[in-house]
């Protein structure tokens, strides 16, 4: 006979947790299992680690610019991996809070692998737990290619485990992860490669983020080379070689990363027992109430293959156990204008629409277009002055705001601001309107002519 609770939480990654917290503040009685370490991705192989090196990287930045304010001697030695072990012994600290945070949430906590038995029943080492509820907020994992000699490479999670720098890495990718870490590895000494498949990194972002950084990290010494399709990785003298689909190679690496991509975590829930049918990626389909074809059946995260960022299943978990739990039927998360950042080097801050996305949507007579290309102040004494870049995407007459983009210095902090604007719906004259704070990056997206 199984136990039975309010609401069971498959997933214990920042949306999981937010979702049973929530729930548990409302009374529900909820049960959260997860199999691996409290966290999920974020926390654990993702953008907490993640940031932590690349303040790592920031720091090595600064100090090869020190000398222009008066630095006679910067020290240049780094050691990875006392920088890794303090890492670690942070994200630990964290996975303790999260395990505290449950108990204090009265949330049970089962370590463990759940599996579906029936619609509302998984199975956990034996023990069945039934509920009125079930969340599926299992998260997803990185692609690896089906070609010969893959495992001689490894993936981000493979990335955190290194405990000593490479001084050749090659990582094959264009998104964020594949640029993300070719700026942090690039900036604390390794000699970088980036394999694209296409000419461009950055896929559905607006094409002048995309574009700049690709400049940016050639100025900052990392070979990109594009068009190229990795066919197979074989074993050298001097270490990995990567061969190409049209027969030419490249090699001598020490490290190679696959950052093709994610795929989600449902191949072990035994989904077949619940009649509900996964999309032909392995996705969980759900609608705008983060609801599946299955009664009672609920996903969110990055297993439903909706925008994949910590603070999206954060809210989308939270609005669900208000509507659930809280007494709120109207309650649902909102996907349109969702601001973003990419901590590359220089980082990228995003809000809205593309200037693309807006020309298709709105046709091209209804969008106007403004632009900043500049020199923030910390860069005037440098020796080499790399120039940041900024755009407003802007509809209608009243030249309604709906996307702002910005690569260079500050764009991680100063994005979060512009957004609430841009979600609010501000125009391009409210923005001439506030007065401007100087001297600032910022400052630029309010005085764009």
């Amino acid at each position: 006979m199984s136990e039975s609770c309010d609401l069971l939480v498959i997933g214990g990654g920042s949306g999981g947790i937010a979702t049973a917290r929530r729930a548990a503040s409302y009374g529900a009685k909820v049960v959260l299992v997860e199999r691996g370490r409290l966290g999920g991705t974020c926390v654990n192989v993702g953008c907490v680690p993640k940031k932590v090196m690349w303040h790592a990287a920031e720091f090595a930045t600064h100090a090869a610019h020190a000398h222009n304010y008066g630095f006679n001697a910067v020290p240049q030695d780094h050691d990875w991996s006392k920088l890794v072990a303090n890492r670690e012994t942070y994200i630990k600290r964290l996975n303790g809070i999260y395990d505290r945070n449950l108990d204090k949430s009265g949330v049970e906590y089962v370590a463990g692998e759940a599996h579906f038995v029936d619609t509302r029943t998984v199975e956990v080492d034996g023990r069945q737990i039934s509920a009125t509820h079930v969340l599926i907020a299992t998260g997803g994992k990185p692609r690896w290619p089906e070609i010969p000699g893959a495992a001689l490479g490894t993936d981000s999670d493979g990335f955190f485990t290194w405990t000593q720098r490479p001084e050749r890495v090659a990582i094959v990718g264009s998104g964020y992860i594949a640029c993300e870490l070719a700026g942090v590895l690039n900036a604390l000494g390794s000699q970088v490669t980036l394999l694209l498949r296409k000419d461009h990194v950055l896929a559905g972002f607006d094409a002048m983020l995309g574009e700049t950084l690709i400049e940016r990290m050639r100025a900052a010494g990392i070979d990109i080379h594009m068009k190229r399709q990795v066919a197979e990785l074989t074993e050298g003298d001097d270490g990995i070689i990567a061969r190409f689909e049209d027969g030419s190679t490249i090699g001598g690496f020490d490290e190679l990363i696959w950052a093709i991509g994610r795929v989600p975590n449902t191949e072990a829930l035994g989904v077949e027992h619940t009649g509900l049918e996964l999309h032909s990626d392995g996705t969980v389909p759900v609608d705008e109430w983060q609801d599946t074809p299955v009664e009672g059946i609920h996903a969110l995260g990055d297993v439903t293959g909706a925008i994949e960022l910590t603070p999206v299943a954060i809210a989308a978990g939270r609005r669900l156990a208000d509507r659930l739990f809280g007494g709120m039927p109207d309650r649902r998360l909102d996907y349109h204008n969702i601001p973003t950042v990419v901590f590359t080097h220089p980082p990228i801050g995003t809000v809205g629409l593309s200037e693309a996305e807006a020309r298709e949507a709105y046709g091209d007579d209804a969008v106007k277009i403004y632009t900043s290309h500049y020199v923030a102040l910390y860069h005037g004494v440098l020796d080499e002055k790399t120039p940041s870049d900024m755009k407003l995407v802007c509809v209608g007459e009243d030249e309604k705001i709906v996307g702002a983009h910005v690569i260079g210095d500050g764009a991680d902090e100063m994005t979060q601001g512009f957004a609430v604007a841009v979600k609010m719906g501000a125009t391009k004259r409210d923005f001439d309107d506030t007065v401007a704070i100087h001297p600032t990056s910022a400052e630029e997206f309010v005085t764009m002519t």
